[in-house]
């Protein structure tokens, strides 16, 4: 398997390329990151607990999650919970990184796992997009990562900041920021009518899950039934047209 080079751009012209694509998804990622250090505030966390976990877990849904779960006394700290609802939210990233298998050589198969560090649901997007147009490279893929994890890190320590002045999120709208970005993505990656199907039955799985089953197991669930919907729908496709 070799490295696609469709674009013959060099890797720093493919890396600033993915940071242009990511730069209007970086900024609700902004936006709930200051959210999410309003919150890390309120919750107790310290500076350096904010930096550590936004640094090392890098990971928007699973933090909000943790800070659902958080206690201000370390002995009373579920930490069984944590880790399990962050396995579960970030599975996802199974599939996701699965498919970006293309961009890497059989020689830096290692490089490629360490990379991966940096995937985020938004360069990911924008990768996918890209490779559909028969561009797109594993120095695209790290532009985006990069940008998103500055906004990241930086929007996380200045929403900390502002902790003690922006008592309530939702007065400024900044709780819809992380839906937001989704949507924008989900417009971003349309191709027809035909992705309405497996979107619309990711949708009411996730709803369906939600009602019946307490934590973040909607999210998993929406994300595979959506996926196999919709590799069953291309599957059948490709079957008819040979």
């Amino acid at each position: 398997m070799t490295e696609i080079a469709a674009n013959p751009d060099s890797r720093t012209d493919q890396f600033l390329a993915g940071v242009r694509a990511c730069l209007p998804v970086a900024i609700s990622i902004a936006a709930y990151g200051l959210v999410w250090g309003v919150l890390a505030r309120g919750a107790g966390l310290s500076v350096l607990e904010v930096m550590m976990m936004s640094a090392l877990v890098f990971a928007g849904s699973a933090q909000f999650v943790a800070l659902d779960l958080w206690t201000a006394t370390p002995a009373a700290l579920p930490i069984g919970a944590l880790v399990l609802a962050a396995l579960i939210i970030n599975l996802r990233y199974l599939l996701l990184t699965a498919t970006l298998r293309p961009l890497y050589s059989d020689k830096s198969r290692v490089r490629g796992a360490l990379s991966m560090y940096l995937v985020t649901d938004e360069n990911w997007a924008m990768t996918v997009a890209a490779m559909s147009r028969g561009q797109g490279s594993a120095a695209f893929l790290m532009g985006g990562g990069v940008l998103a994890w500055l906004a990241w890190m930086c929007t996380n320590l200045i929403g900390y900041g502002l902790g003690s002045a922006i008592d309530d999120p939702t007065r400024w709208g900044l709780d819809f920021a992380f839906t937001a970005t989704f949507l924008a993505l989900l417009l971003g990656m349309w191709k027809g009518r035909s992705d309405l199907i497996p979107w619309l039955v990711a949708a009411l799985a996730a709803i369906v899950t939600s009602r019946l089953i307490d934590g973040s197991w909607h999210i998993l669930v929406g994300g595979i039934v959506g996926s196999l919907v919709g590799a069953f729908l291309e599957t059948r496709k490709h079957a008819h047209k040979s």
